[in-house]
């Protein structure tokens, strides 16, 4: 039997690689048409028109960079509506926590230092520095969620990151703040950050090398920047299709980051390997002139995994286009067997990978009746594309189903703890990813 070979297709593409600007070539999956993951319609807006764009994945044969074309941009997707908001899991709340306890401790950040985040959200994180008394700036483009990160004292600044926000930040001008409790004006000077951080920001940034421009010119000359991201190697090992959506524009191996950052003059220096999405990485970075932080055997070590593992070649990902179609034929099988023997299934949670694994296996109302979310801002709303209702938690506790379908599955052990009352009436937990499994 021949091997399977990625395919490569000019046809299919006419865009560029965002960072090296090579012609896309190689098609690594091909998930069909998909509607953007954080657009929940109302019921009244059920029979309008809803967009659906091509989700297929490319990886750069020049510089190995992952990533889907972007169609929509990301002003029209963090628009006043948006509707996520990461104080809805209290896992990663103590993930932020811990991470604020880590960097201030190896930093030795206090009063006098001064801390931005990229695409800061509801002030889920940042609340812990300002609690630890570090000025804290959020920069976050949509305008609810940022008024959310204010209602915490979490100065934020609404808008999106780019050169022209460093240039303004970094200036003797600074900007104003309106609206921001405990901070009128940012920054004091033009003094810039000690510290820069990120977590699951740098995916959605369509003009990567501009982004990556920008924290250069931000950053303290000894300062460090931190971004998580969710790791490429993971995605590929343990079949994590669902996190590719079009709010994701990069995905990224520990060697692609490492030279993109390099070519904009950063400096690699540690990264961490987390638990968090499914497996992440958390990558410390600082400007190649400075010498405070020497670079670690982390970085030397997974650099020289990645290289055995055959990342920057593409064999390496020749294969994952047929064990995705695997899981969903065995999803599909698991729920429509359920169904036949009068079983019933729901779900648990509407985050973006939801849209993704729902969309593409074509599941519906009538393989999974409902899903819930936390979230108020999406219940009473529809999943996109498939338009599966999303309802309050207490539901499960009223219908009583047979299974329930975690789709957050990178959270199963918080669903599972909060939710252990399913199994009081014989009910068990479906994971989709990496394979199918029941948790009775």
């Amino acid at each position: 039997m021949a091997e399977p070979r990625i395919a490569a297709d000019t046809a299919l593409s006419a865009s560029r690689c965002r960072h090296c600007a090579s012609p896309l070539r190689n098609t690594v999956v091909d998930l069909g048409m998909s509607p953007l993951c954080e657009t929940f319609p109302a019921a009244d807006e059920l029979n309008r028109m809803e967009p659906f764009y091509p989700l297929r994945m490319w990886v750069c044969e020049t510089c190995f960079l992952v990533q889907v074309e972007d169609y929509v941009g990301p002003e029209r997707i963090f628009d006043d509506a948006y509707p996520y908001y990461s104080s809805y899991s209290s896992s990663w709340l103590r993930h932020a926590e811990q991470y604020v306890a880590a960097s201030v401790d190896r930093l030795g950040l206090g009063p006098d230092s001064l801390v931005v985040e990229l695409g800061s959200n509801d002030g889920y994180l940042l609340q812990y520095f300002v609690a630890r008394g570090v000025p804290a700036l959020g920069i976050e483009p949509a305008r609810n969620v940022a008024e959310a990160a204010r209602g915490r004292g979490v100065p934020t600044l609404v808008r999106m990151f780019d050169e022209r926000c460093a240039h303004e930040l970094a200036g003797p001008a600074g900007v104003e703040l309106a609206g921001s409790a405990g901070m009128a004006h940012w920054p004091s000077e033009g003094r810039r950050p000690d510290l820069i951080c990120g977590a699951n920001v740098l995916a959605q940034i369509p003009d990567l090398n501009g982004f990556i421009r920008a924290i250069k010119e931000l950053l303290a000359p000894d300062g460090v920047l931190t971004i998580e991201f969710p790791h490429l190697e993971r995605l590929i090992a343990d079949n994590q299709f669902d996190t590719i959506y079009h709010e994701h524009f990069s995905y990224f191996s520990f060697t692609a980051a490492e030279r993109i950052f390099a070519a904009h003059g950063l400096v690699l220096f540690d990264v961490e390997e987390l638990p968090t999405h499914g497996g992440s990485l958390r990558i410390w970075g600082r400007h190649a002139q400075s010498r405070r932080w020497p670079i670690g055997p982390r970085v030397t070590a997974l650099r020289a995994r990645e290289a055995a593992t055959g990342v920057t070649t593409l064999e390496y990902y020749a294969d994952f286009a047929r064990r995705v179609e695997d899981t969903k034929h065995h999803l599909l099988e698991f729920l429509i067997d359920a169904r036949r023997h009068g079983k019933r299934t729901v779900g648990y949670g509407a985050p973006g990978k939801a849209n993704t694994l729902l969309n593409y296996c074509g599941i519906r109302t009538d393989l999974l009746a409902y899903t819930v979310d936390r979230n108020p801002h999406k219940q009473g709303r529809f999943t996109p594309g498939t338009h599966i209702p999303i309802l309050a938690p207490d539901a499960i506790s009223r219908t009583r189903p047979d299974y329930v379908l975690i789709l957050p599955w990178n959270l199963t052990a918080e669903i599972v703890a909060q939710m252990a009352h399913v199994r009081d009436w014989g009910g068990a937990f479906v994971v989709p990813i990496p394979e199918v499994k029941v948790i009775p």
